[in-house]
């Protein structure tokens, strides 16, 4: 396993670490997830990752249950979770969701209990919030970490722009700002990562924990001739993610670069996933396996990196035709 540094911080992570979005409670149960974060674990992987709104709470329950069951050193791997959407779903009154100091500190005491841990490694603010002034949010989230009860905290899917606003504030009152950002980043998602970020790269050297490196599954090329029924576009509630990724043009693009990888010897998954890696920017790839069989694979993303030359970068560059392009005016 490689571990890099996230962003200026001094945590090392995994660059490859296993998430719980969509899988844990609608897909797998207890048995599963055990065997999952267990080879996870034993593959090198030391970074998990969680959310308030997974399963509406139950996906931290499940993996607080297999933390307890496993009992590893809490300080051999790191723990997230994220606070924004509030875990009530339709139910969620004032103040159970955003990111006022009331939902941050409550969202982080009721994480703690679904997790059965002390504190969290990593705590994502997991969307801005336009109802909430900023220094309000650095503020709790500067006390959490001098509570301990945080490690550091980070961002999910904010703009560049709004970050170094964080950063700005956090720089003023000589607070901590956030260290890590969580976006999607794969090979049809990439004007974030590759365009948007680059000053908060340049200025605050930020670390990043990308979700999503195969587009929902679909960079596997598995929905290339329609969805299978265990798969997670199959999952009710998830339409958005059909709309988002089953797009003719798109699909082609995928047979195509199937073709790449069956040359090099190598599974479109793997392919993708150490596409994702390849950016020096990303600090680790979330990996969300609902198989032995997937995380096996995808772990093997590791090695396919050596193979991504120049010359292959291009290639899959002529087949994307999407690079960001960069303003330098």
């Amino acid at each position: 396993m490689e571990y890099r540094r996230m962003g200026n911080s001094g945590l090392q992570l995994s660059v490859l670490s296993f998430g719980s979005w969509v899988t844990f409670h609608k897909q797998i149960a207890d048995n599963s997830a055990d065997t999952l974060m267990g080879m996870a674990y034993d593959s090198g992987i030391n970074f998990f990752d969680n959310a308030e709104v997974y399963a509406l709470g139950e996906s931290e329950k499940m993996m607080g249950r297999v933390l307890k069951t496993k009992n590893w050193d809490r300080t051999s791997y790191t723990l997230s979770s994220k606070a924004y959407f509030g875990w009530r779903g339709k139910e969620n009154k004032p103040n159970q969701t955003g990111l006022s100091r009331k939902h941050l500190v409550e969202a982080c005491h009721e994480a703690l209990q679904r997790l059965q841990t002390d504190y969290l490694d990593i705590f994502f603010c997991h969307r801005p919030d336009v109802n909430v002034p900023v220094e309000e949010t650095v503020w709790t989230m500067h006390n959490l970490v001098q509570q301990g009860k945080i490690v550091y905290w980070g961002t999910s899917q904010w703009s560049g722009a709004e970050i170094m606003e964080a950063h700005r504030v956090a720089d003023q009152h000589h607070l901590i700002g956030p260290v890590v950002e969580q976006p999607q980043y794969n090979m049809f998602e990439r004007f974030k990562m590759e365009q948007d970020y680059l000053p908060v790269f340049r200025n605050k050297g930020l670390g990043t924990t990308i979700w999503s490196p195969l587009a929902a599954g679909f960079l596997t090329g598995k929905y290339n001739n329609g969805i299978p029924a265990d798969s997670r576009l199959a999952i009710e509630g998830f339409d958005w993610l059909k709309e988002r990724w089953l797009q003719e043009a798109k699909l082609e693009k995928v047979k195509k670069l199937g073709t790449l990888a069956d040359r090099l010897g190598v599974s479109l998954a793997t392919l993708a996933i150490a596409w994702t890696i390849k950016n020096p920017h990303v600090t680790t790839a979330i990996l969300g396996a609902t198989k032995k069989e997937q995380l096996t694979e995808n772990l093997k993303a590791l090695e396919v990196v050596k193979l991504l030359t120049d010359e292959v970068i291009a290639e899959i560059e002529t087949i994307l035709d999407n690079k960001p392009k960069l303003d330098l005016s």
